[in-house]
């Protein structure tokens, strides 16, 4: 009978849900912002070669 009403309690206690729900959400914020800065950066990446490039054709680099 006490075996029973424990894990009544134990089903449906809900005090872990929030905190599973922020740590889902913490982690899908840091792969937004981990796909944001990768792609960001192989933008600029392409930007800067393809100034270094227009700038190597001005000065008649080889």
């Amino acid at each position: 009978m006490e075996l029973q009403l424990f894990v009544r309690m134990l089903l449906r206690d809900e005090s872990g849900v929030t905190s599973i729900e922020y740590a889902l959400m913490g982690a899908l914020i840091a792969m937004a912002i981990l796909v944001g800065t990768t792609s960001l950066g192989l933008n600029l990446r392409l930007l800067f070669e393809m100034v270094a490039g227009r700038v190597q054709d001005v000065v008649g680099g080889t």
